[in-house]
């Protein structure tokens, strides 16, 4: 995926997914196309810790949430998002072993 990375690794039997996230790197723009989705906004729900960097996240109704290192969120399905300024957005997702391949 262009701007950004995702694994997704075993810690103690359990899923842990670590997202990079380059300055510049937008859902709807560059994992969407990567991941083959048909719907604008992502599906996936997120359960996550933002270890370096700041997130905007965007809900079908308009609604931002403004996300910055140190923050934990809960993100349902449907909604878009993007990497804010110059600082690559480092977090981990504890939900993602429930979506791993």
């Amino acid at each position: 995926m262009e701007k950004g990375k995702i694994d997704v690794v075993e810690v103690g039997g359990a899923g842990l997914g670590l997202a990079t996230f380059e300055p510049g790197w937008r859902w709807s723009i560059h994992e969407r196309p990567a991941v083959g989705a048909e719907e604008p906004y992502c599906q996936v729900p997120h359960f996550v810790f933002l270890q370096r960097g700041r997130l905007t996240v965007e809900f079908e109704d308009g609604h931002q949430l403004h996300l910055s290192a140190g923050d934990v969120a809960l993100i349902p399905a449907g909604h878009d998002g993007w990497v804010v300024g110059d600082e690559p957005a480092v977090m981990f997702d504890f939900a993602a072993a429930a979506h791993a391949p």
